[in-house]
């Protein structure tokens, strides 16, 4: 680990992709130290995409090039960055899905988690990305958890999570089909998703998260009329892992579940597939969540909105998003640290 008990965690920041709004956020945040307290950031990425950033914020940063994150000092008042020399912005178009932006956006990234696997950060938040680009620039992914799990070599079970006010959405599917989903639905994965978001909340200070499960069909099923997988499948599953010792109830019909659980009777809710859960937590506020890749080796995080193509480039883009991933990353890093201590 790149950090001990008495110090920041050292992040890993990476611009995303450099046809986004990703550039100018990064060097926002950068230029009034407003994460100091927090975690010692580190720039992953190319000089002139952090450059442009500049340019489109309206800041001015002194810029220190250093080899690895290793090799990094923050008590000189620079923003330390690992100069990749990979990617050239003015060869791209501004605000366009670019296979060959994204094809650069998932080789800084893969640069990051080398980082981490030697070490040297703690954790990585990346700015928005853009996940079609991504795929049709070679990373045949449908999304960067699963690329990040590959690089890893990560093999057991993970999952997208969205953190928005102390809220943590989590779900049983995710980036595939609703056919598919349907499919990927049983009692293994509900019980992976209900245990994965428990521990994850507790490592984020959550003593005991009190998680609902959501229903898949509409009504929960209305006592079988609309389905018996509520009856057959997800009550059994629930009462099971409750069992265990987690504090999980339903299954709840999931068009008002978010209501509950945003009025506070809830800590997390677990979906059954990806809309259910995302439309509730984008309404509530889709510039302030968080999304961060559970279950793997390495902490991932990023802003749940995307790379706001038509406003890059004006100067206006919210920063909120992406301090709170910055924010949350430590937060997981330290309580982490703080297991391994114990541990040993």
């Amino acid at each position: 680990m790149a950090t001990s008990t008495n110090e920041l965690p050292v992040i890993a920041l990476t611009p995303g992709d450099c046809t986004g709004i990703g550039p100018e956020q990064i060097a926002r945040i950068l230029s009034d130290d407003r994460l100091a307290d927090v975690a010692r950031l580190v720039v992953v990425g190319d000089a002139r995409v952090l450059d442009m950033g500049m340019e489109h914020a309206g800041v001015k940063l002194k810029v220190e090039r250093i080899a690895s994150p290793k090799a990094a000092n923050w008590s000189r008042g620079t923003v330390q960055l690992v100069d990749l020399g990979n990617t050239d912005p003015g060869k791209i178009p501004l605000g366009k899905a670019s296979a060959e932006s994204g094809r650069l956006t998932g080789e800084t990234l893969s640069r990051a988690i080398d980082f981490s696997k030697a070490g040297e950060v703690d954790a990585i938040t990346f700015a928005p990305l853009n996940k079609r680009a991504m795929f049709d620039g070679g990373w045949k992914f449908p999304d960067e958890h699963k690329m990040f799990a590959s690089l890893l070599g990560h093999k057991t079970y993970f999952s997208e999570m969205n953190v928005l006010d102390g809220q943590w959405m989590s779900r049983v599917t995710g980036h595939q089909s609703l056919r598919e989903a349907l499919d990927g639905i049983n009692p293994d994965s509900i019980t992976d998703a209900i245990d994965l978001v428990d521990r994850m909340m507790r490592r984020a200070g959550v003593a005991k998260p009190r998680i609902a499960v959501a229903a898949l069909n509409p009504h929960a099923g209305e006592n079988g009329l609309f389905g018996r997988d509520e009856i057959e499948m997800i009550r059994p599953t629930v009462e099971a892992a409750a069992k265990t010792g987690i504090a999980c109830t339903g299954p709840y019909p999931a068009d008002t579940v978010y209501i509950r659980a945003f009025a506070g009777e809830f800590d997390s809710v677990v979906a059954m597939y990806h809309d259910q859960g995302q439309i509730a937590t984008k309404l509530r506020g889709f510039n302030r969540g968080v999304t961060v890749t559970a279950g793997l080796e390495t902490v991932f995080t990023t802003p749940s909105h995307g790379t706001a193509f038509d406003i890059v480039g004006t100067g206006v883009a919210n920063t909120g998003a992406l301090e709170s991933a910055v924010r949350l990353a430590a937060k997981l890093v330290s309580i982490k640290v703080k297991e391994a201590a114990y541990a040993h």
